[in-house]
């Protein structure tokens, strides 16, 4: 049989983009506090922060709590033998397949926030775009990036 693996990403990827936009969020919200502190001061208008406000909480509604649920439930891929088949997308979803043949490497990332939680990327690279698995145990993304090298054959550079 010609397919090696389904998968979906793993739940703590919705964690970790969650954290991820509140840090954003708390940044931005920094921003409007200072310029309200200013334009309290300097008597100038209200109105660019009330706006900037109203923005920042209809993001962090949308950036926080739906689109990470979205991106976990429209996101999955298959290795086969030849090819990594790639599903995902908010509102136009797409449908990738990656021939074998056509890989140049595989890398494996994982940020501070990702590593707290265990999580990893891999990336696999063509000469045309670099195709990204993120939200993947540490375990399974190492897999994920040995398998891809062997069918692919792709030297591993890094061990």
């Amino acid at each position: 049989m010609d397919r090696e693996l389904t998968r979906r990403l793993h739940r703590d990827y919705i964690t970790v983009y969650r954290i991820s936009g509140l840090i954003t969020h708390g940044i931005l919200l920094a921003f409007i506090i200072t310029y309200f502190s200013f334009a309290l001061f300097w008597d100038w208008t209200l109105i660019p922060g009330w706006t900037a406000l109203a923005i920042v909480a209809a993001t962090f509604v949308l950036f926080t709590w739906i689109i990470p649920q979205l991106k976990y439930a429209r996101f999955q891929y298959e290795l086969f033998d030849d090819e990594l088949e790639i599903q995902s997308g908010l509102i136009f979803l797409s449908n990738v397949l990656v021939p074998m043949v056509r890989v140049q490497h595989v890398e494996l990332e994982s940020g501070p926030l990702m590593r707290k939680y265990d999580l990893s990327s891999v990336s696999v690279v063509t000469a045309a775009t670099t195709h990204r698995i993120s939200g993947l145990k540490q375990p399974e993304a190492q897999q994920l990036k040995r398998r891809i090298g062997i069918l692919a054959k792709v030297d591993d550079q890094d061990e």
